[in-house]
């Protein structure tokens, strides 16, 4: 394959590479919602392996390769010898071989690059411990279709530093806004990261200063996956970082709120925040497919116009 380009993270596109695969999206969605039939990767197969469960990422890569006209492998370590100690490096060149493009949903973020580095064909990061760049481009895309440009404008992220804080911080770059990010002492994103873009990114130990004037406010759960012995020691220390109606009072007026799912309603979220208008999360679920069915296409258009 010619130009193999993998997605590890968001820096893995230009600025205008991002806006570029948003806008597609949106036109995806049209075309999906209107039924129209478009399949560029009739006979075309995608590896799905997965080392960390789901619901939105298998059911959206797996559905938008149906949508294309291709299929999609689900693959999991008690199904295959990468869960009997085969070396990564060995499976990607074995896999690479064999399908158009590879899926990973894992752990160590060096997993994935180490798979990408011998792998043939693309690599999508579809989560890691330290990334989760499809679900910023299925939220960039939700806030494009519901306000316009997210350039210049504030977006408050509430809650743990994690793969999608620190994913929010490249989209902050990428995109031209500002970040600000309300953590409890200790639960900061990555340090190279904040300080590369100190710029753009602000921490705030308050969510009722953080979430002034935002016109985007973000939270994730407490405790992520292999992180749920902490749970309750979690709920301790996040206390007073709960996203309600009440601290959506504080931020701009056209301001709305996100999640990536699955919530933890009466901990990060308030029982009634999913149902609160401002809520967009259910058009950022679905955006799951439209967004990654653009970022395939991307990543497989010298092979698309063979």
């Amino acid at each position: 394959m010619k130009n193999i380009r993998h997605f590890l993270t968001l820096n893995d596109l230009t600025a205008a590479e991002f806006k570029q695969l948003l806008e597609r999206a949106v036109e995806l969605k049209r075309m999906q919602h209107a039924g129209e039939l478009y399949q560029p990767l009739v006979n075309r197969t995608m590896a799905m392996v997965f080392e960390k469960s789901s619901t939105r990422t298998r059911i959206s890569f797996e559905t938008g390769m149906t949508q294309f006209g291709g299929h999609a492998l689900f693959l999991s370590p008690k199904d295959t010898q990468l869960g009997r100690g085969e070396p990564i490096e060995d499976s990607a060149r074995v896999m690479s071989r064999m399908v158009d493009i590879i899926m990973i949903r894992t752990f160590e973020h060096s997993k994935i690059e180490r798979f990408a580095q011998y792998s043939e064909v693309p690599v999508i990061n579809a989560l890691t411990d330290d990334f989760h760049p499809c679900q910023l481009l299925a939220d960039m895309q939700t806030y494009l279709e519901h306000r316009g440009s997210i350039a210049g404008k504030k977006v408050c992220y509430i809650g743990d530093g994690n793969n999608m804080c620190n994913s929010y911080i490249n989209a902050a770059n990428l995109l031209d806004f500002e970040l600000c990010i309300a953590c409890p002492d200790g639960f900061e994103p990555m340090s190279t990261l904040t300080a590369q873009h100190q710029n753009r990114v602000s921490i705030e130990r308050d969510p009722a200063v953080a979430v002034k004037g935002a016109h985007l406010v973000v939270t994730d759960v407490w405790a992520s996956m292999g992180q749920e012995k902490e749970q309750a020691t979690r709920i301790q220390q996040f206390s007073g970082f709960q996203v309600s109606p009440a601290l959506m009072d504080s931020a701009a007026p056209e301001a709305v709120f996100m999640h990536c799912l699955p919530a933890h309603r009466g901990e990060e979220i308030s029982t009634e925040m999913l149902d609160d208008p401002r809520a967009v999360v259910w058009d950022e679920a679905e955006n799951r497919l439209h967004a990654q069915k653009a970022l395939i296409e991307l990543l497989l258009m010298d092979v698309i116009k063979e």
